[in-house]
């Protein structure tokens, strides 16, 4: 459905696109994770021809994306652009006549959309008077009037309440079900793992994993992590490298990694003589796998990093001799 191919985008000699290559198919949920700066931002503008690329290519349904594609796609910002004032028709009036839709169509698409977002006891009130699940919800409404193929949400549940999130999550796996290509992105992964079919990770605007989670849990050894608290963190640490067992720093947390899943009694056998204040069991989750590849990226980014500092060197000397 959505194809990027070799897409590059700097800023003055500041590279925020590297080469970036990915694929979304039809009516799958995709998210595009990464820190602030990796390049989510940017492949967003360039999407919506806010961003002219460098080099590269995009294609929607095999066909070179343009302004005679740009009606396939849609995007929910992360600030809601509401007119408070408006109600939620009108509202939603306004940004059916930018997209040309006749009297006719928005007289059908606006209850429709309205009443898709769960709103639609809600057609005259102000857009001011709705809470922020609301508003939230109003947005993507505006952004479904004009019948998007490609659903692009841009950090869609920052801000509200653990109701409200949910609410929206419910949504969007309905506009899934009913056939939405969806492209998000998040900081919060357990929305991820929750929603997307297939996830990005990117880090200074190189594509380093994708895949389903449990494609991307085969890049982590471990069948189950255990954290600990103790006050002999330096013996517990030796103790694990002895029997194999990989430890990380999720924040202040020390995490073994265990190869297999044992009994719990079993677990605390291995640390026999080491005074454990508490143990917890995770599972594998997107948390781990994401820290693990923006800590460990593949050889070939690496190696592809190198040369992309090489090549800007280059190009710098060769500007400063011409």
């Amino acid at each position: 459905m959505l194809q990027i191919r070799n897409l590059c985008k700097s800023y003055g000699p500041n590279p925020v696109l590297q080469n970036l290559n990915l694929s979304i198919a039809a009516g799958e949920i995709y998210g595009l994770l990464g820190s602030n700066g990796a390049g989510k931002t940017t492949t967003i503008n360039i999407l919506c021809h806010l961003l002219q690329t460098d080099s590269g290519s995009i294609t929607l349904y095999d066909q070179p994306h343009s302004e005679a594609t740009q009606s396939l796609i849609a995007l929910v910002p992360q600030e809601n652009l509401l007119y408070g004032s408006l109600t939620c028709e009108e509202n939603l009036s306004f940004f059916a006549r930018l997209y040309g839709l006749s009297k006719r169509q928005r007289q059908e698409r606006i209850p429709a959309c309205l009443k898709a977002v769960g709103l639609a006891n809600r057609l005259k009130s102000p857009a001011e008077t709705l809470s922020g699940g609301m508003q939230r919800r109003l947005s993507m409404a505006i952004a479904l009037v004009h019948h998007p193929k490609l659903l692009i949400l841009d950090e869609p549940t920052a801000g509200l309440d653990i109701d409200a999130r949910t609410a929206m999550w419910r949504l969007i796996r309905q506009l899934q079900a009913q056939g939405m290509t969806i492209l998000l992105t998040t900081h919060l992964l357990d929305e991820a793992e929750r929603l997307c079919d297939r996830l990005g990770i990117l880090k200074h605007g190189r594509l380093l994993a994708e895949g389903s989670l449990p494609q991307l849990r085969q890049r982590i050894a471990a069948q189950e992590i255990i954290v600990i608290k103790t006050a002999e963190e330096e013996s517990a640490i030796a103790r694990a490298q002895t029997l194999g067992f990989p430890h990380r720093r999720y924040g202040e947390d020390l995490a073994f990694w265990l190869p297999e899943v044992m009994e719990l009694k079993d677990i605390i056998g291995c640390f026999a003589g080491i005074l454990l204040t508490s143990i917890a069991r995770e599972p594998v989750r997107l948390e781990h796998i994401y820290h693990e590849i923006l800590r460990n990226p593949p050889v070939a980014e690496r190696q592809a990093d190198h040369l992309c500092t090489n090549s800007s060197t280059l190009s710098q000397l060769g500007r400063g001799l011409g």
